[in-house]
C-alpha cells in the first residue's frame, strides 16, 4: 500500500487494539477494490492494472486476513472472556456471533479466490461468474460492515478499558509472532 502524506500513522504492536482497527481499514479498502473490480468484470478484460489490483486484494484476504482473525480469536477474545465485570456482558455476548462471522467470511473469501483464479486464467469472467463474484463481494460488504461496527463500538472499547498494559504487550507479541516478527518489549 503506498504511503499517503498526511495519513494517520499505523499503530505498533504495543497497541494491539489500534492494530486491529487499522486492519479493519485495510479490510474495507481491499473489499472496495474487489467490489469495484466486480462491477468492471461485466464484459471488461482483465488488463494489467486490474490484474495487479485483483491479485493484491485476493492475496490480502488469503494471507493477512486469517492472521487478523487469529489475533481476535486467539489473543483478544479469550482475554475478554476472562473479564468479570458487569459492564462487559453486552460486548462478551457478541463474541460468539463475531466468531461465526469469521467463519462465514472465510467461506466467502475462498469462493472469491476461486473465481479470481478463473478470472486470471481466462482474462475475463463469464456472466454467471461475474454475477457470483459481485454477489459474494456484496455479501462480504454487509457482513464486514456489521461485524466491524460491533467490534469498534463494543468489543474494542471494552478491551481498551479492561485489558491491562502487560496483557496488551502479550497480545502484541502474539500478533507479531503470527506475522513472523519478533516483538521483545
Amino acid at each position: 500500500m503506498p504511503v499517503q502524506i498526511g495519513a494517520k500513522r499505523e499503530s505498533a504492536f504495543d497497541n494491539p487494539i489500534g492494530l486491529l482497527t487499522d486492519c479493519h481499514r485495510r479490510i474495507e479498502n481491499f473489499l472496495s477494490v474487489l467490489l469495484r473490480l466486480g462491477e468492471q468484470a461485466r464484459g471488461m478484460p482483465l488488463d494489467s492494472e486490474r490484474r495487479a489490483s485483483l491479485e493484491t486484494s485476493l492475496r490480502y484476504f488469503r494471507e493477512a486476513a486469517p492472521k487478523h482473525t487469529a489475533d481476535e480469536e486467539d489473543s483478544l477474545f479469550p482475554r475478554l472472556r476472562s473479564i468479570d465485570r458487569a459492564d462487559a456482558q453486552r460486548a462478551l455476548a457478541s463474541i460468539d456471533a463475531l466468531e461465526s462471522d469469521h467463519a462465514a467470511a472465510a467461506l466467502c473469501h475462498a469462493e472469491l479466490d476461486e473465481l479470481g483464479r478463473r478470472w486470471f486464467e481466462s482474462g475475463s469472467l463469464n456472466a454467471s461468474d461475474a454475477s457470483r463474484f459481485n454477489a459474494v463481494a456484496e455479501k462480504l460488504r454487509a457482513l464486514y460492515q456489521a461485524h466491524i461496527a460491533v467490534e469498534e463500538s463494543q468489543v474494542f472499547p471494552l478491551a481498551s478499558a479492561a485489558i491491562d498494559g502487560n496483557q496488551r504487550l502479550s497480545m502484541g507479541r502474539e500478533m507479531a509472532a503470527r506475522r513472523g516478527l519478533r516483538k521483545d518489549s
